[in-house]
C-alpha cells in the first residue's frame, strides 16, 4: 500500500498519540499502534516493523520530557548502552530470520511476568537481596543481565518494551520509579534506532503510514513524559501494574 486515505491517516494520528503517551508513562503503547496498522490493511510483518520505526521518535521526545530525572545517570546510562545495542540486534535478527509464530506465544507471559515483577517488587527485592547489599560484581552485572534480555525482547516485538525495562531495572536498581522510567526512555530510544536502522534496510516497511504515525508518537511521547513527572510513584507504579496486565491480558487472547 503506497498511500493511506484521509480516515485512515486519522486513525493513525489518534493511534499515534495514544500511543506514544502510554509508552511516556508506563510502555506498551504499541499495543494501540500496531492493531491500528493492522486495521488498515497492513500483513502483521510489515505492521510489526513499521510501528518499530513509527514509535521509536516518540522515544526521544520522552528523554527531553523526563530529562531532570536522568540527572546523575550518564554513568550508568554509558555503561549499558551497549549491552541495549547488542540485544536490540539480536532481536532484530531473529524478527527478520525466524517465525514469529512461538514468540508470538511467549510474548503476553514475558508482560504478564514483568507486571507481576513490578507488583511484587518489594518481596522479590528480599528474595534477592536489596541492591545496596549486592557485592559490587554482581551488583554490575545484573543490570546488563536486564538491559540485554529487554533489548533482544524489543528488537523482536516492540510491545510493552518499557513495561519490561521498568520492571526489571526497578528490581535491580536503588533508584525511584520515576528515575527508573527516565532510563527507560533512553534504554528504549537506544533500542528504537537500532530498530530504525535493521528495518529500515532490511524489513518490509510501509513507509506512508510510518510517516503519518510517527509525528504523533513523537508529540504523545513528550507530553507523556511532562505527565508521568506529576504523578505522586505509588500512583505512577498502580498505572503502569493496571496497563501492563491489560496489555499482557490483550496479546495472551492475540496469541491463543
Amino acid at each position: 500500500m503506497a498511500i493511506v486515505t484521509p480516515s485512515q491517516a486519522a486513525l493513525l494520528l489518534l493511534a499515534g498519540l495514544a500511543g506514544g503517551l502510554v509508552n511516556a508513562v508506563a510502555g506498551g503503547g504499541s499495543l494501540i499502534t500496531f492493531p491500528a496498522l493492522l486495521g488498515i490493511g497492513l500483513p502483521p510483518v510489515s505492521a510489526n516493523v513499521s510501528n518499530a520505526l513509527a514509535v521509536a521518535p516518540g522515544y526521544g521526545t520522552s528523554i527531553l520530557g523526563s530529562r531532570a530525572d536522568l540527572a546523575g545517570q550518564g554513568g550508568l546510562i554509558r555503561r549499558v548502552l551497549p549491552t541495549a545495542i547488542l540485544g536490540a540486534l539480536g532481536g532484530s535478527v531473529l524478527l527478520l530470520a525466524t517465525p514469529r509464530a512461538v514468540f508470538d506465544v511467549v510474548v503476553p507471559f514475558l508482560v504478564l511476568g514483568a507486571t507481576a515483577m513490578l507488583a511484587f517488587q518489594t518481596p522479590l527485592r528480599t528474595a534477592v537481596g536489596q541492591p545496596r547489599a549486592r557485592s559490587p560484581r554482581r551488583a554490575a552485572a545484573t543490570p546488563h543481565l536486564v538491559v540485554f534480555a529487554c533489548g533482544l525482547y524489543g528488537g523482536y516485538f516492540n510491545a510493552a518494551l518499557g513495561l519490561l525495562l521498568i520492571a526489571g531495572l526497578a528490581l535491580v536498581l536503588d533508584e525511584s520509579l520515576r528515575r527508573v522510567s527516565a532510563l527507560k526512555n533512553v534504554l528504549s530510544a537506544t533500542v528504537g534506532v537500532v530498530t530504525v536502522l535493521v528495518y529500515g534496510v532490511f524489513g518490509p516497511v510501509n513507509w506512508a503510514a510510518t510517516a503519518v504515525l510517527m509525528p504523533a508518537t513523537m508529540l504523545g511521547g513528550f507530553l507523556g513524559a511532562r505527565f508521568a513527572q506529576r504523578l505522586p510513584p505509588g500512583v505512577l507504579r498502580a498505572v503502569i501494574i493496571a496497563f501492563g496486565g491489560a496489555v499482557g491480558v490483550v496479546l495472551l487472547a492475540r496469541a491463543f
